[in-house]
């Protein structure tokens, strides 16, 4: 769906920059879907009046949560650690009364809520996606398939009553229409309850040229300026911010009703940085644009320089992320044979607009290639640990956050 003005405030905005023609970025297809797959044009821009960073065009949601939705959380262990510390932090501060009742909002498989479900505490997924809902049940997560707005918390109020906590995870910046999913978190609470949601962080993007956090479902990149805007509109407030490492850097924000918490003096420090950085500022996203383009030639220069040297290369991890990259850069089959990946649902597929191979990491383990274009750099740590032979077996990494190199 394509807007010519803010989706937060209504005003102007221009975008600074096309990544071009992109399909969904979890799009995996097989041979005989490549004629019908979609693409849109992928512009991003910023509000010059509430700072929300947002893309220009988004395709439907149904488009890209599906049935066929090919992410499912619990594949890392590392993002298991995460949200069970994650749940265990809002249990311990918020969670006091004696019939606690949390509800997640695109609560994926269940990687989150089970944290709650051990413990007996009521709760509710709700998560668009059928086949991952269904997992989510399977594994005894209360959830339903559903799109979450101001009309379902209204239902939810009235057959679970009022909840001690709505939280969400790398899932608000998907919801175009933001002001119904914020209305819908305020009468769910109760008067001193409160919304905890992380996403991948504006001011982590810039700094690192992460440009791959761009894409279809990222219709918004979020940083507390633009954040506080949305709030305000609703009697509501940041009473705290907590920078975290996942997905290259992301924010989990606290939010209550105004008046209703201490403010944390990290928030002001935030703040800050972001004044630092020059996130209101439009010559900001200018730069942004020259580094894109930047990285664009220099991990082209180094995949082509190899292959003319006939050594082998292949995809590491076939994330929604990867997709911008691939599409982006013009990567094809030519530079990378195929993209190793664990999810199953992937696996026999071809990678979204690009249409590179996927194959299994079994596949990967048995023919190790010359060189591994990491796309997962959000798991690097866990990944290394994990592909200590390939290392062994003089294979090397293409790595490209926080800088482009090889390493061995």
């Amino acid at each position: 769906m394509a807007v010519n003005h803010c989706r937060i405030c209504g005003g102007p905005y221009e975008p600074f920059m096309s990544f071009g023609k992109m399909p969904i970025a979890n799009g995996f297809l097989t041979q005989s879907q490549f004629a019908d797959e979609y693409f849109y044009e992928m512009e991003a821009g910023v509000c010059s009046n509430c700072n929300m960073f947002q893309l220009l065009n988004q395709p439907e949601r149904e488009i890209m949560f599906n049935e066929n939705y090919a992410f499912f959380s619990q594949t890392s262990q590392g993002m298991i650690n995460h949200f069970r510390t994650f749940a265990e932090n809002v249990r311990r501060d918020y969670i006091q009364s004696s019939d606690p009742f949390v509800v997640e909002i695109g609560s994926n498989d269940g990687i989150m809520l089970q944290n709650f479900a051990k413990t007996g505490i009521r709760h509710l997924g709700i998560e668009p996606s059928a086949n991952v809902a269904q997992v989510a049940r399977e594994n005894g997560i209360n959830t339903i398939s559903a799109f979450f707005d101001e009309d379902l918390a209204k239902k939810i109020l009235t057959e679970y009553g009022p909840a001690d906590a709505v939280l969400a995870a790398n899932v608000m910046c998907h919801i175009p229409y933001l002001h119904s999913i914020i209305a819908g978190m305020k009468l769910l609470l109760k008067p001193e309850g409160v919304v905890v949601f992380e996403d991948p962080y504006l001011g982590d993007v810039i700094e690192n040229t992460t440009y791959d956090q761009i894409y279809d479902e990222h219709v918004f990149l979020f940083c507390v300026l633009s954040i506080q805007y949305l709030l305000k509109k609703h009697d509501m407030e940041i009473f705290d911010v907590e920078p975290q490492i996942t997905h290259g850097g992301s924010m989990r924000y606290y939010i209550a009703g105004k008046g209703k918490r201490t403010i944390s003096p990290r928030l002001s420090r935030q703040l800050a940085k972001e004044e630092h950085l020059g996130l209101s500022r439009r010559e900001t996203y200018d730069r942004f644009r020259v580094s894109c383009d930047r990285f664009r030639t220099d991990l082209m220069t180094i995949l082509s320089d190899i292959r003319g040297k006939g050594k082998s290369i292949v995809g590491y991890a076939a994330t929604s992320k990867s997709t911008t990259i691939i599409n982006f850069c013009g990567i094809t089959d030519k530079h990378i044979d195929y993209i190793c990946d664990t999810t199953p649902i992937k696996q026999g597929k071809f990678s979204p607009g690009a249409h590179i191979p996927v194959l299994s990491h079994q596949y990967f383990k048995q023919h190790y290639p010359d060189y591994a274009l990491l796309f997962a750099y959000n798991h690097e740590k866990e990944i290394m640990a994990k592909e200590s032979d390939f290392m062994t077996s003089r294979g090397k990494w293409i790595v490209y956050v926080p800088e482009i190199k090889i390493r061995e």
